[in-house]
Parts: C-alpha cells; structure tokens; sequence
C-alpha cells in the first residue's frame, strides 16, 4: 500500500487493487464503515454514491412483486368455488 494523503489525524493509503485503506494516525487503528467513507468524501478521493430517486426505487419494486406473485400461483390448477 502507497500513502496517498496525511492529514492530522489519518493516513490514507491506496491499495493494489484500487481501494483506499484509512488508518489513524496516532492510535494505528484502521478506519471501517461509514467513517472511512465520510473521510474519503472529506478528503475529496470518493464521490458519494448517487442516490436513486424514492419514486423510481419504489415503482421498480412494485412491478418486480408484481410479474414474481402473477406467476406462480395458478400452476395450472384451479380450486374448486364454494357454493
């Protein structure tokens, strides 16, 4: 891993495949999760992830429910009616 960035609290390095590794300076402890993204963003190495519009996501996810229940639930064979 090469350093790519020092600030006064982290180090961010960039590893063999392309990624970014955070360490903090003063106590060696890797940085994991939603820090290690806010870092990246505040340091201007990662874009943050563009967020799908909630109109779109939940259209998408009816339609999916949708064509999937349609489907399999006849299976050829109907129930008798009750009278």
């Amino acid at each position: 891993m090469k350093p790519v960035k020092r600030t006064d609290e982290y180090v961010i390095y960039r590893k063999r495949n392309q990624r970014y590794a955070v360490r903090r300076r003063r106590t060696k402890e890797w940085v994991l999760g939603e820090e290690k993204v806010a870092v990246l963003l505040a340091n201007g190495l990662m874009e943050p992830p563009a967020r799908r519009r909630a109109e779109e996501a939940a259209g998408e996810v009816t339609a999916e429910a949708g064509a999937e229940g349609g489907e399999g639930d006849e299976g050829g064979v109907s129930e008798p009616a009750e009278s």
